[in-house]
């Protein structure tokens, strides 16, 4: 990480650790001293602790780095959102598609009942995986002899969730890169599928599992398609933080859950088609530059997330001085170096956080998984 990079960094990782350890134990004990008499009041309590942490994230996308969405939907469907159920799938094509998504969520006021299918070494990261792990997100090996019945399981304990969430599944199972379109090319190539352009063939295990587990509570299915105009720079995990805007476009459509077919394998297909038709939708993209036949829905930028970030930030300020005067830390050089190995340690974390994100640190799945 350059040294400009650093100055930035830092300090914004101080404010994001700092305050995600008083949300994870603030969890904790929440997980220890509620959960157990009442998974439905617990439920409730995290999703507002919850987002105390996730907004903090959406502010540096949407105040720091100014990231324009344009969301393209039916405007009656952005009126669904955030007041049902939803299982949401995507095109996994940059390295913050995970925060758009936060960023449609906070919109649709369900931020903190967002949830993701995610790999299991997510939940080790810490405050982000921890806060993860307490919102009950699921957590896969990427094998399916382990995962069927953890899936199973996970999908079953959201029959009673107290408020409307999103789960979102990913189901291309790994990010978008040349070399893995490469690999998919080939592969529909030599099975007589469709050749992708500009989309990985799903893998649809889980979409099925998903369907089966949840059609009875969940009435919608969200599919999103992510892409990046040509005007702009693709956003990363580093250019947000660092305060470099890019533009991405969003589009939506709803199925009913009850338009699936009820077939394992008719459900299969139905998720492989959908992926074909959202191959046209960015072919239609890299045409036009946006997505010309679909409307633009306005869906702004809340203050909500300034607001906590400021209180977060004089709370925090204010409790350093605090402690740093009740300690006088930095009066020895014991102290001073105690804090410098502090400092070191954020700036470690920060760049595990930003390698973590990054497409390119993704392993490509073997084939013959995805069916």
């Amino acid at each position: 990480m350059a040294i400009p990079a650093v100055l930035v960094v830092v300090p914004l990782g101080i404010l994001f650790l700092l305050s995600g350890l008083v949300v994870n134990f603030i969890q904790a004990i929440l997980f220890a001293t509620v959960r157990p008499f009442s998974k439905s009041t617990y439920r409730k309590l995290n999703r507002i602790v919850a987002e105390l942490l996730w907004l903090q994230l959406v502010w540096i996308f949407d105040w720091w780095a100014g990231v324009q969405v344009e969301f393209f939907a039916d405007p009656n469907i952005f009126n669904h959102m955030g007041k049902e159920h939803a299982l949401v799938i995507s095109n996994h094509r940059s390295d913050i598609d995970w925060l758009v998504g936060w960023v449609l969520a906070q919109r649709s006021g369900c931020l903190g009942s967002a949830l993701a299918v995610m790999k299991k070494s997510s939940k080790f990261l810490p405050v982000i995986g921890w806060s993860m792990w307490f919102t009950e997100y699921l957590f896969l090996e990427r094998s399916w002899a382990k995962d069927e019945k953890t899936l199973k399981s996970g999908l079953q304990r959201l029959k009673d969730f107290p408020r409307p969430f999103w789960l979102a599944l990913f189901v291309e199972g790994t990010r978008f890169t040349q070399t893995k379109l490469l690999a998919a090319q080939e592969y529909a190539a030599s099975q007589g599928l469709p050749v992708p352009r500009n989309v990985l063939i799903p893998r649809t295990k889980g979409f099925v599992s998903a369907v089966n587990n949840m059609r009875a509570f969940v009435p919608a299915i969200y599919d999103i398609t992510v892409a990046i105009p040509k005007t702009s720079p693709p956003p990363t995990m580093l250019r947000i933080l660092k305060g470099q805007p890019s533009v991405v476009h969003v589009h939506l459509k709803r199925h009913s859950m009850g338009e699936l077919p009820e077939g394992e394998s008719g459900v299969s297909q139905w998720c492989k088609d959908v992926f074909v038709a959202k191959d046209a939708l960015l072919d239609q993209h890299v045409a036009d530059d946006t997505f010309s036949h679909a409307v633009r829905v306005p869906i702004g930028r809340p203050k909500k997330s300034l607001l906590v970030v400021v209180v977060w930030s004089v709370s925090l300020i204010l409790g350093a001085f605090w402690f740093l005067n009740l300690t006088s830390l930095l009066s020895s050089w014991k102290g001073a170096a105690l804090l410098g190995s502090g400092l070191l340690l954020v700036t470690a974390l920060m760049q595990v956080f930003i390698l973590f994100s990054q497409a390119e640190r993704s392993k490509p799945s073997a084939r013959k998984k995805a069916e």
